[in-house]
């Protein structure tokens, strides 16, 4: 791990080329959010290419609008959620619908992790 921050709001461990983000039990996910966010990956990954992980272990609400501005971050190439429950599959179904680049669900953290390592992978030989 390179760092990690507890954000009030959530705890996000940063790694060479991947976030895990662990949000809070009971919050929303407000577009100010998405501002720390966007400070940090500055911070750690400027000029390379990463993959979002949320690990979705408490429930919490999000608006799913805040990934038209999320996707709006050129080097991050993919979002990964993680969760085993049916709720929150579904709710990934529509949050996915609002991201313009890849977008998956996964059950496990190792999962997730194997995927991030095929898409970094994939967008490294593509440019």
């Amino acid at each position: 791990m390179i760092a990690s921050y507890d954000l009030g709001f959530c705890q996000m461990d940063i790694y060479e080329n991947y976030i895990i983000n662990v949000m809070n039990e009971g919050i929303t996910v407000l577009p100010e959010y998405n501002e720390i966010f966007v400070e940090i990956t500055d911070t750690h990954f400027r000029d390379k290419k990463f993959v979002y992980i949320t690990h979705r272990i408490h429930s919490y609400s999000v608006n799913p609008t805040i990934y038209l501005e999320t996707a709006k971050i050129k080097n991050l190439v993919g979002f990964a959620v993680v969760s085993n429950t049916s709720l929150q599959k579904m709710q990934t179904k529509i949050e996915k619908a609002f991201f313009r680049k890849e977008f998956l669900q996964f059950d496990t953290i190792e999962e997730a992790l194997k995927w991030k390592d095929d898409i970094i992978k994939k967008h490294t030989l593509t440019g």
